[in-house]
């Protein structure tokens, strides 16, 4: 298997106009998986987290490295509505020690990803006011 960097697989498109920018809050659904070679699309196995089986969406600041390095570069350049996979190696994950007992050392993951808000205007905000 040769060494994974960075790959987005678009999903499904946004709105190709609202885009987060480092220090906007953004609010994602996600599921994150080991990656998997085998699997079509950059698909992984295990999920290891998802905020929809939590069911409720997560909320953070961008551009502050409060997640890991793959979740920032892959957001910053989705737009409002998005659905992605962000498929990456371990340099922009958990690297060398993982994140234990989940996620082994040096363990390239797989997100799906969708960008459900930023700074809590969502695809149904309503402009208006």
């Amino acid at each position: 298997m040769g060494l994974i960097d960075f790959i987005k697989d678009i999903l499904r498109p946004g709105n190709g106009v609202d885009y987060p920018q480092a220090g906007d809050m953004v609010t994602v659904h996600y599921h994150g998986y080991l990656y998997d070679p085998t699997r079509s699309r950059n698909r992984g196995v295990g999920m290891f987290d998802s905020s929809i089986k939590r069911g409720y969406p997560f909320t953070f600041r961008i551009g502050m490295g409060t997640v890991i390095k793959g979740w920032e570069v892959g957001i910053l350049g989705m737009s409002l509505g998005e659905k992605a996979y962000l498929t990456f190696g371990p340099q922009y994950g958990y690297g060398e020690k993982g994140a234990p007992p989940f996620i082994p050392g040096n363990s390239p993951l797989v997100f799906q990803v969708e960008l459900l808000a930023i700074n809590g205007r969502t695809m149904l905000s309503d402009d208006s006011d």
